[in-house]
């Protein structure tokens, strides 16, 4: 075992990276998104411009979190897999919804979306409980997410 331990360290960097690299994507597409989010009609319950930053900030760390320790317990599975899928799908809602303006398609993919994450935390369960939990709180603002994506859809 413990010639598998730097090679467990080894990989954390690679998750962080290519949660980075999904965050660098989201951020690209939404150069403007500040901007546009407050012009659009929102409930009352939408929430403040600057939380979207720190809230993906952390919500990011975990993501990478519990996909390394989810490599570091079984290696490449088709957990992986799921979580790659979801990966790209976290990414693509951003341009569709601000860099498009397609708020009903945004909708549906973040649906699809919603659905990879929860194949994701059942798959990672079987591997690594704490991985899975990390996934929670991803899964909560994707839904809250959702919510809102369908009301500005609705509203706008």
């Amino acid at each position: 075992m413990a010639h598998q331990h730097p090679k467990r360290w080894a990989g954390l960097p690679v998750f962080i990276v290519i949660l980075a690299l999904v965050a660098v994507v989201g951020s690209l597409a939404a150069v403007n998104a500040g901007g546009e989010y407050l012009s659009l009609e929102r409930p009352a319950w939408a929430p403040p411009q600057w939380l979207f930053g720190p809230a993906w900030t952390v919500l990011y760390i975990m993501i990478a979190l519990s996909g390394w320790l989810a490599w570091s317990a079984r290696g490449l599975t088709p957990a992986l897999g799921v979580y790659a899928v979801q990966l790209v799908l976290n990414a693509a809602w951003t341009p569709l919804f601000f860099g498009a303006g397609r708020y009903g398609l945004a909708f549906a993919e973040i649906v699809v979306l919603w659905l990879a994450i929860v194949l994701n935390i059942v798959m990672f369960r079987r591997i690594s409980r704490p991985a899975a939990w990390l996934l929670v709180p991803y899964l909560l603002w994707v839904t809250y997410a959702a919510a809102l994506n369908f009301a500005i859809w609705q509203l706008n």
